[in-house]
């Protein structure tokens, strides 16, 4: 079911996704959408939740205050009131075209080379994977980190993870660009996109409808096999150039 509440105390869009993350915590919560402008909150429910449970989300943020919306009545979704849906394509344009255009730069550098190596260009790819994400992440590092502690199991824990992670990746992204240690490089990026696919996968298994930040705050891409793939890609990559190395 749908249900609109007036949210007061939002000024900017960092609020916007404080109130989100804080809303998407509440149990039976499966989405939230801010209206910014309106000061309203339109949440999907697996059930009827109170008004006060959801009060109770903004304890630490006295700030945001919660309220019926006027005239809101709460609508059961069915085939009829869903919520409109972006078509796959144009859902995920961003992603796909940051991956065309690291496979075609990399293919290009193989060219000039005037044969294709393998470990070359995995190196290469994987360098401008890391330093483009990372770049899109550090736009809004505070709104990436608070999306990214919704699903990650070391961000959950551990706050600073998120605000740390995109210099993980810029870190990872240069020494595989000027070929660093490899073994010491492929390692870590094994072992970190290892951890982050595990938050990824709950997420979907869950069918928990929350926002990928693999893209940062910049993008509204969901959670989906698409994250999966991704990150699977990036763990296999870094795990061959590992074998071919030992």
């Amino acid at each position: 079911m749908l249900h609109t509440y007036q949210v007061s105390g939002m000024t900017c869009t960092g609020c916007q996704k404080k109130v989100e993350h804080l809303l998407s915590t509440v149990a039976g919560v499966k989405q939230v959408s801010i209206d910014l402008e309106k000061g309203e909150a339109t949440l999907t429910m697996d059930h009827h939740i109170p008004t006060t449970a959801l009060q109770n989300a903004f304890q630490h943020y006295p700030k945001y205050k919660l309220s019926e919306a006027m005239n809101s009545m709460p609508t059961a979704l069915s085939s009829n009131s869903q919520e409109p849906s972006r078509d796959w394509l144009e859902t995920y344009k961003p992603i796909l075209l940051i991956f065309l255009y690291l496979t075609g730069i990399t293919l290009t550098i193989e060219w000039y080379y005037g044969s294709f190596t393998w470990m070359r260009w995995m190196n290469h790819f994987m360098a401008g994977f890391f330093l483009v994400f990372s770049f899109f992440k550090m736009l809004d590092i505070k709104g990436f980190a608070e999306s990214y502690r919704t699903y990650d199991i070391l961000a959950k824990n551990w706050k600073a993870w998120g605000y740390l992670y995109p210099f993980v990746e810029l870190g990872l992204g240069l020494a595989y660009l000027i070929v660093f240690n490899p073994l010491l490089t492929n390692t870590v990026s094994f072992i970190v996109m290892s951890m982050s696919i595990i938050g990824v996968i709950q997420s979907v298994m869950n069918k928990k409808q929350i926002k990928c930040a693999c893209l940062g705050a910049v993008f509204n891409l969901p959670m989906s096999t698409v994250t999966i793939i991704e990150d699977a890609l990036m763990i296999g990559m870094s795990g061959i150039m590992l074998l071919l190395m030992i």
